[in-house]
């Protein structure tokens, strides 16, 4: 019995943690797209004075900061796009591409609503002609990442459930071996917390051990699975690497399992009353 509780703090922290961990670079991906939200402005025609421009544009709420690009800045970056096509631009009669303005959103405006009420508020200007840009596919994102958060808490709370309840039952039975062995002790006046006190140790044992082995599981599972994920999560979500729990996200870790033992063992002996 004492093995299963063991085996069952280690499944419930190992799920915990392994949702945990996705949750969290997720997060780390949608802080950092949050980060890049730009709206762009597509002007009519450059205007002579886009200190005016910019100045209207700030006074916006939402706005951030905004940048604006001139026709020729935009035909030089579309040069560097090209490479070594970029001759073919010097063969067009004019250039065709458009002034702009590079808009940062606020954090606040940095969401679905938030950018379609810009987005609308940016497109009555007079001078706009295109707007463009959304938020959406990162409220995706993080509609995942709640998902998954979600998911990983419901799989660990029912795990953790079944090993309080294995801890509880293993703590009865030694209670129930033990039981001439307490009631001699109570006899000749031993506290109740002298009775008690190993059996939570015992249990608080058992978590800690649970959580030690789901942490060295977590580390082997990281040392597999990231090197092999880390080009393709740098390509799709743009984070350059996969993290590992912080130190107080280890600390944490073994916490709830010291916990979930302690529980476990606090339960069985609640029930022992003389």
């Amino acid at each position: 019995m004492a093995i299963s509780a063991i085996v069952l703090i280690t499944l419930s922290l190992a799920a915990l943690g392994g949702f945990w961990l996705v949750s969290s670079n997720l997060g780390r991906a949608v802080a950092q797209w949050r980060d890049r939200v730009r709206i762009v402005v597509y002007l009519k025609r450059e205007p002579p004075a886009p200190e005016a421009v910019l100045g209207r544009v700030r006074a916006i709420p939402g706005v951030s900061g905004v940048t604006y690009i001139a026709k020729a800045d935009a035909l030089r970056a579309l040069k560097q796009v090209l490479g070594k096509d970029a001759s073919v631009v010097d063969q067009l009669p004019a250039n065709p591409l458009p002034a702009s303005l590079e808009v940062t959103p606020s954090a606040a405006a940095a969401t679905p609503e938030g950018a379609r009420d810009l987005l609308g508020r940016l497109a009555a200007l007079p001078e706009a002609d295109e707007v463009a840009g959304s938020a959406d596919w990162i409220e995706r994102l993080s509609q995942w990442q709640r998902l998954l958060t979600t998911i990983g808490l419901g799989v660990g709370a029912v795990l953790s459930v079944a090993a309080i309840l294995t801890v509880t039952t293993a703590t009865t039975l030694i209670l129930h071996a033990r039981r001439h062995e307490t009631e001699i002790m109570r006899l000749v006046g031993a506290p109740e917390s002298t009775i008690r006190l190993p059996l939570l140790l015992q249990g608080m044992m058992q978590g800690l051990a649970g959580a030690v082995l789901a942490l060295i599981a977590l580390m082997i599972g990281y040392s597999l699975v990231a090197p092999r994920l880390e080009p393709l999560v740098s390509l799709t979500l743009g984070i350059p690497d996969l993290m590992f729990f912080t130190p107080v996200g280890i600390l944490t870790l073994l916490g709830a399992g010291t916990l979930l033992g302690g529980l476990g063992g606090w339960l069985a002996r609640a029930g022992r009353e003389p």
